[in-house]
């Protein structure tokens, strides 16, 4: 562009940093990464006490299966919650409750002897009790993002949202396997806090004018949601195709396994290699706010999610901590790739009435391919190995790739990533060029 040429407003939208002049911005910026952090810690130290006394990877799984079920259960309630109620509310409620059930998790890891096993069904209970909180949550908190930035910044803070859930996750294994040193009930008791902590945050939010949603209750409200994705074939096939890839290729499950069994490399170095995954995905999440996605979308997405594929592949295989590192690092910054270009077309494509609803909906797609990835993951170790279970889901990722393209022809096809193009999307073909 020449230098005297007037900058247009899309592209002032998407890079730099113009989102964080916005006071609520910083905060919600800063929500995510304690929210995201606070997880992550939780996971590791769920993950790493029920292997140290069961050492059964189907245990591992339904670590995962239980966080993921809330979403199942309760998500159409949950967006529609988020587009009847003001959102800054619902995330003060359910940040209150996951810091309860972290609370809960301290106190069985607290009351239970090193040599003694705590109750398994206690902790999955409380596992999905934050599950639960996630699930109503993770809406309210998506849909939040426009009601805290100027249209012409939304892009910019779209991208920012993006990386940063990776980049607190470089923090939170990190810290929690470091802090697992000193016990499970410490990382437990340190979460709980956070929570509380996001808590307050939300409350001291001035948001911008939400568009309440004026529908009766009923069952075609509930299911505006999905009627907007499959009305849509663009965004059904990227969602779509971020579920099965990641439900086949996620291995974050069997991470203890390998940094016990295979790698040598105990508690911190699980830290690490969890840590691996979100180093690769924030660098290119870096990337992505300096030069975002312009064009040839649609064939970058399908082309990182096969890169994904081939790096679980790699990492199955290794028995080299470093060549697992790296592996991790390059299947994280595919997945962020797919996250920008899938969460784009989502946020921008929807009004702001209906955004609880559709991303209620793409956080089911996304709770599956993260949470029951990880039960697919421990409960096939648990049948015929881990090695064949990472191997195979790498492999299985690169083919749902190859197949998606040529199931989704107009996924393939799209170009730009624009905002005017997306919103005025009633028919899949006004996207592609």
């Amino acid at each position: 562009m020449a230098a005297d040429t007037p900058a247009r407003p899309r592209q002032d939208g998407t890079t730099g940093w113009v989102a964080f002049r916005h006071r609520d911005f910083r905060f919600v910026f800063a929500n995510r990464i304690l929210s995201a952090t606070a997880t992550a810690m939780l996971q590791i130290a769920v993950g790493w006490e029920m292997w140290r006394v069961t050492h059964d990877p189907f245990v591992l799984g339904l670590v995962g299966l239980c966080l993921f079920l809330p979403n199942l259960i309760f998500f159409l309630p949950a967006g529609t919650i988020a587009d009847r109620f003001p959102r800054r509310r619902v995330l003060i409620f359910t940040y209150g409750v996951q810091a309860l059930a972290a609370f809960l998790l301290f106190l069985v890891f607290s009351s239970e002897a090193p040599s003694e096993a705590p109750s398994v069904a206690l902790v999955l209970s409380a596992i999905f009790v934050v599950g639960t909180g996630r699930t109503f949550g993770s809406p309210a908190g998506t849909a939040l993002v426009p009601n805290v930035v100027p249209p012409e910044h939304f892009p910019n803070a779209v991208a920012w949202t993006n990386a940063t859930w990776e980049l607190a996750v470089i923090v939170g294994p990190m810290l929690g396997g470091f802090l697992l040193v000193a016990g499970a009930p410490t990382v437990c008791g340190l979460v709980a806090c956070i929570y509380l902590c996001n808590a307050v945050l939300m409350a001291m939010l001035h948001t911008r004018v939400q568009v309440m949603s004026t529908e009766p209750v009923s069952i075609k409200s509930l299911l505006a949601g999905i009627r907007y994705i499959m009305d849509r074939q663009i965004i059904l096939g990227a969602v779509s195709l971020d579920l099965f890839a990641v439900l086949l290729g996620g291995a974050t499950a069997l991470l203890p396994i390998y940094a016990t069994d295979i790698l040598g490399i105990g508690e911190v170095g699980l830290g690490m290699l969890r840590s691996s995954i979100a180093v690769g995905a924030v660098i290119c999440g870096v990337i992505i706010i300096r030069v975002p996605v312009r064009r040839h979308a649609g064939n970058i997405l399908l082309v990182t999610v096969g890169i994904f594929g081939a790096a679980i592949t790699v990492f199955g295989f290794s028995t080299s901590v470093w060549l697992s590192m790296t592996a991790l690092a390059f299947a994280g910054a595919a997945d962020m790739v797919s996250v920008y270009i899938r969460q784009t077309l989502v946020q921008l494509a929807t009004p702001d009435q209906m955004r609880g609803r559709v991303s209620a909906v793409t956080m089911m797609f996304v709770g599956a391919s993260n949470e029951l990835g990880e039960f697919r993951a421990g409960g096939v170790a648990a049948m015929v190995g881990v090695v064949t279970s990472a191997v195979a889901g790498g492999i299985g990722t690169i083919l749902v790739a190859a197949l998606w393209a040529l199931l989704f022809p107009r996924l393939r096809k799209i170009d730009a990533l624009e905002i005017d193009s997306l919103r005025d999307d009633e028919a899949p073909t006004q996207l592609e060029r």
